[in-house]
């Protein structure tokens, strides 16, 4: 009888239990504290000044699965104001986490402030950043990766590991000097060198590559296969990413699944990510190079070495020697652009969410605004050199256009960016573009400089349908891919050449549309894309609490207050599974179960 009473008991603490956990499940929650200073490296060789998180450079991964809730505290220890964008991570109705100009009031030094965002319906390779004061050319970079949930199956099988490799173009100036040099119309000159993961190249070649530069070395077993997440997270400098004797299987580009194709060599853009497979299986008679080489600049722009990293074997017989892979044919122009219409959309396969990619038939929708948006090189307005976009040098207002639009501040931002270049002197505007909500948008990006420029939306993947050299005309829609163009996040334009994306403006907020190219960015190269839900749009997050106000808002602000320390916080709902728990082994306990 009192074995019988026992087990009743247990099975209504069991029950119990599992009504609670059922009852208190949601999206998970991880929480983060990070703190952003100045730490001493010498990625080659020579003793600088770089941007660490938590003494870390680069900083650390989050690593996360679709839908999770992601809170991570930023204290910044900098010697000036600081913010970290997420690029890619779309901030669904919630553009005030984006972490740029046009939504943030940037965290003073010595403050800290927390981020809040769901990474909702999303997968994928990205990294976050600092977006302001060209600090991103001083490191403060890191990997974000979205997993997929249990319940989504993912197109390949499941690697043997997950690696992921930060490659970027490096200067031994500070990020400081470099943006004066900018303001001057010096101009960047060539970097010093390629970085892999904040380190300097391996020794290949002893007349280009000194003694004692600590390099990246990448340990793998033999036969595994590994997943390679590679981020371009340079100043403006395309790399050409290469494995010595190995095939990279293209899976992934910054949040879509794209159909499986091997490549000796990818022309990888800033700002861009990519995802392979990559299999060991080589000989192992000696290490391998991996290579990361400038690709398509000015034979004025030249870099003194290229950036190499060493994939060991565990069973390799040697170091690696001998010539480094060789790169395209730099004379090719087509071959990279033609590498990059190579890219498709697995539209068979699931990503965040089951129904298939290609389920959204992007090619059969109307479109309701056209945007050409072509830029210009550095040019002087009214005695400073910038950058343009349709002849207009975007300044950054101080008070944020989020926070304007919210508090209808008048004379912020003006929504009349121009659709077309305007033949008239360019000038400086806050100038901003004026989507249509749940419209969809056609942008063609036209390139009128010398160099690559690579071009970013946050809040929104866009469907990359067209690229060619010369002016893009209406004709030029004619060679659209309407079925299986990546979705992505930021693309490539070639000098001299256009790009066509398309944009279903689903996601309210003000998004940030500018040049990933530091130096472009810095001088001018940005706009912001308004997409306001006309109706009373009750699932938009609202304005945060602890939003940090300046500009014509300042009066707003408070002196900064002590912040919750996340470290080892669990969620409410944890706690309080937590604190039942205990209550129910204490009943057990009661009960002589336990």
């Amino acid at each position: 009888m009192l074995h019988r009473l026992a087990d009743n008991r247990f099975y209504f603490c069991f029950s119990f239990l599992l009504l609670i956990r059922v009852t208190l499940a949601g999206d998970p929650y991880v929480f983060y504290d990070w703190t952003v200073s100045y730490i001493a490296a010498s990625p080659l060789g020579v003793k600088q000044q770089v941007i660490g998180i938590e003494s870390q450079f680069p900083g650390p991964i989050l690593n996360v699965t679709t839908n999770w809730n992601v809170v991570v505290n930023v204290k910044n220890n900098l010697d000036e104001p600081l913010l970290l964008t997420w690029n890619g991570i779309q901030q669904r109705k919630n553009s005030w986490q984006d972490g740029v100009t046009g939504t943030n009031c940037p965290i003073p030094a010595g403050w800290n402030w927390t981020y809040q965002f769901q990474v909702k319906d999303q997968i994928g390779s990205f990294f976050y950043f600092p977006s302001i004061g060209f600090q991103r050319a001083a490191g403060g970079y890191g990997g974000i990766n979205v997993n997929n949930r249990e319940v989504i199956p993912v197109p390949f099988a499941t690697p043997d590991g997950d690696i992921t490799l930060f490659i970027t173009d490096w200067f031994t100036k500070s990020h400081k000097d470099l943006r004066g040099d900018l303001e001057s119309g010096k101009g960047l000159g060539a970097p010093d060198g390629i970085l892999f993961n904040g380190l300097g190249p391996y020794q290949y070649d002893k007349t280009l590559v000194p003694g004692g530069v600590p390099y990246q070395i990448i340990n793998v077993e033999p036969g595994k296969t590994y997943r390679l997440r590679v981020h371009n997270v340079g100043i403006s400098t395309s790399l050409n990413f290469r494995i010595q004797n190995h095939n990279l299987v293209l899976v992934e580009t910054e949040g879509s699944y794209t159909v499986q194709q091997n490549y000796s060599n990818m022309d990888i853009h800033v700002g861009q990510s990519y995802s392979f497979l990559v299999t060991m299986d080589q000989n192992a008679s000696s290490d391998y190079y991996i290579v990361a080489s400038p690709r398509l600049v000015n034979a004025s722009g030249s870099i003194k070495a290229s950036g190499v990293a060493i994939l060991h074997y565990s069973n390799s017989q040697g170091p690696a020697s001998g010539p480094l892979p060789d790169p395209p044919n730099e004379n090719d122009t087509y071959f990279s652009m033609n590498q990059a219409r190579s890219i498709r959309l697995n539209v068979s396969a699931g990503a965040a969410r089951p129904n298939p990619q290609g389920s959204f038939k992007y090619g059969q929708i109307t479109v309701t605004d056209v945007y050409v948006i072509l830029n210009r090189p550095t040019e002087l307005i009214d005695g400073k050199w910038r950058t343009t976009l349709n002849g207009i040098s975007y300044i950054a207002p101080s008070t944020p256009l989020k926070l304007a639009q919210q508090f209808k501040v008048p004379g912020v931002f003006k929504l009349d960016f121009p659709n077309r270049f305007m033949n008239r002197p360019a000038k400086f505007d806050t100038s901003v573009i004026n989507g249509t909500f749940k419209g969809f948008m056609e942008i063609i990006f036209q390139n009128n400089d010398t160099s690559v420029q690579s071009y970013h939306l946050d809040g929104y993947a866009f469907f990359v349908v067209g690229m060619d050299y010369g002016v893009w005309t209406e004709n030029s829609r004619s060679t659209y891919n309407k079925w299986d163009g990546v979705a992505r996040c930021t693309t490539q334009v070639f000098p001299g050449a256009w790009t066509a994306i398309l944009i279903s403006l689903d996601n309210a907020g003000i998004w940030n549309l500018r040049a990933q190219n530091l130096d472009s960015w810095y001088l001018g190269q940005e706009s912001y894309i308004s997409a306001v839900n006309p109706e009373n749009d009750n699932n938009e997050v609202q304005l945060p609490e602890n939003a940090i106000y300046c500009g014509a808002l300042s009066f707003l602000q408070k002196d900064q207050a002590q912040r919750v320390h996340f470290s080892a916080a669990p969620s409410p709902g944890k706690m309080m599974e937590i604190v039942l728990t205990a209550v129910i082994v204490a009943l057990f306990r009661l009960s002589g179960i336990v």
